[in-house]
Parts: structure tokens; sequence; C-alpha cells
């Protein structure tokens, strides 16, 4: 299912992506130890932060609304809730 946020959340990982393939250079070129991790807590922090706007956007986009749902249907959104909140 596409959301608004997808295009965001693409947009941060090609970024955490350049980051990365930057890292391996880094790494590769015997760049002080101090550097490398800095980079790597970039990445870490992008990705994170794409997980969660996702991660959010599905649980806006996907559950919220049972309004007029049966009963077996909001049960198995929740369950799925609960699934998916583990990545958080």
């Amino acid at each position: 299912m596409h959301h608004q946020t997808h295009p965001d959340i693409i947009k941060r990982l090609k970024r955490a992506d350049g980051h990365l393939k930057k890292i391996i250079d880094m790494i590769e070129q015997d760049r002080p130890c101090l550097e490398v991790a800095q980079q790597l807590q970039a990445v870490y922090s992008a990705i994170g932060a794409a997980k969660q706007i996702f991660v959010h956007d599905h649980i806006e986009g996907c559950i919220e609304h049972t309004d007029n749902e049966p009963a077996a249907e909001t049960k198995k959104k929740m369950r799925e809730l609960k699934e998916i909140t583990k990545y958080l």
C-alpha cells in the first residue's frame, strides 16, 4: 500500500545509502575511527527515522480506521498493530 510519506521515506533511505557507501570508502581508506563512527551514527539515525515514519504511517493509515468494520477485521488489525510495534 502506498502512503503519502513513502516519497519522503525513499528520500531518507537513499540519503542513508549514500552515507553507507561513503562509510565503506572511509574504512577502505583507513580514515580515523571517530569519523567512521560518526558516519555510522548518521546512517543509523537516518534509517531509524525512516522506520519510525513508516511504522507510524502504517498505524495511522491502515489500522486507525476501524469504525464500521466487522469485529474480526478489527481484531486482525490489532494483531498486526501488536506485531509491527516491535519494530519501533
